[in-house]
Order: C-alpha cells, then sequence, then structure tokens
C-alpha cells in the first residue's frame, strides 16, 4: 500500500510539473503578449518564410514572384538597426535619409517601390498579416513593379522588434509608396 501511495504521489508532482505556468493578464483582463524571441536558427530561416508568403500572396493575384535582394536587405536591416537607436518607427534615418537614399547606399540601382515598417513583439508572419490589412503597407508588398524583397529587423534585449522590408524592381526611376508603422504590440 506504501508503494503505491508514494508511486500516487510522484505521479501526481510529475503532472503539477507538466503544468503551463498561468498567463500573465493586463490591465483590461486580456492575456499578455508573449514576446517572440529571434534565435540564430530563426534568424537564418526569417527570410527565407517571408519571402515565401509574400509571394503565395502575390501569386494570388498574378503578380510576379519576387526574388530576395542582399542590398534591399542590408539598407533594411541598418534602417531597422538606426530605428530602435532613434527609439521610433518611422521612414527616416537618424542622418535624415529617406529610404531611396538607404538603398542607394547599399549599392541598389533599381527603382525602389517603397518600405514597410513596424515596431512590434511578434514574429514575422504576424507582422506580415499586419502590413496585409492597411492598404499603403499591402501595396507595397503587392505592386506588380516589385520583384525584388530586402527584410531586415533588429530585436531589442526588451523583445521588442523593428521591422523592415523593402520591396524594388530592376531599372528604372523609384516610384516610393509610403509604408506605414504602429504603436508597439499593434503589429503593422
Amino acid at each position: 500500500m506504501l508503494k503505491f501511495a508514494t508511486l500516487a504521489l510522484v505521479s501526481v508532482l510529475a503532472l503539477s510539473a507538466c503544468q503551463r505556468p498561468a498567463q500573465q493578464l493586463g490591465p483590461d483582463g486580456q492575456p499578455l503578449p508573449v514576446a517572440y524571441k529571434i534565435t540564430p536558427r530563426e534568424a537564418a530561416q526569417i527570410p527565407g518564410r517571408v519571402l515565401g508568403q509574400v509571394n503565395s500572396l502575390r501569386a494570388n493575384v498574378a503578380a510576379p514572384a519576387m526574388i530576395q535582394n542582399p542590398m534591399l536587405d542590408a539598407a533594411a536591416q541598418a534602417h531597422a538597426r538606426d530605428m530602435a537607436a532613434q527609439n521610433r518607427a518611422w521612414h527616416f534615418g537618424s542622418d535624415g535619409s529617406s529610404p531611396l537614399d538607404r538603398v542607394r547606399r547599399q549599392g541598389y540601382s533599381g527603382h525602389l517601390i517603397g518600405e514597410n515598417i513596424s515596431e512590434t513583439y511578434e514574429n514575422e508572419i504576424t507582422t506580415l498579416n499586419a502590413w496585409m490589412q492597411n492598404r499603403d503597407t499591402r501595396d507595397v508588398i503587392m505592386d506588380p513593379r516589385a520583384t525584388e524583397l530586402g527584410m531586415g529587423w533588429y530585436q531589442e534585449p526588451s523583445g521588442k522588434i523593428w521591422w523592415v522590408l523593402i520591396t524594388g524592381g530592376a531599372g528604372g526611376a523609384s516610384n516610393m509608396v509610403a509604408g506605414s508603422f504602429a504603436a508597439p504590440g499593434a503589429g503593422i
């Protein structure tokens, strides 16, 4: 009988250790968002996941598929870090640079279609979904002239992520479409 009681106690303790901790609630009674953590493995997969999702969306409207462009990636990455340093999501660099200035600095000679920006605690697919809900940011992604994409991000130690997506097309003059942003946690 003692063996059975010990076994039952050990089983109950083991099961209680498997329970998830209770989710914290905000002042409105809703669960607080859990910050998405970008690991090195995740970082390597983000560009491909974004490109795949974007191309799936574009295929639905017969827009041409885009390819990843390392110069646009570098411009997006630099701007994500710069927005974090400025602590605000906006389309101007701390040096007054525009998106066109930043892609030219990276050696990009195609035409800039647009730039989407965001500050959030959510992953890239949630952020992409939020961009698709807003006409201005959706237009940057879905513009049929766009043939190249750049993706960049910077994650602060707090977990906040600054996202930048840039689209461009080979050759021609710049005709930028304005993107947009939202407050932290909004995912735009």
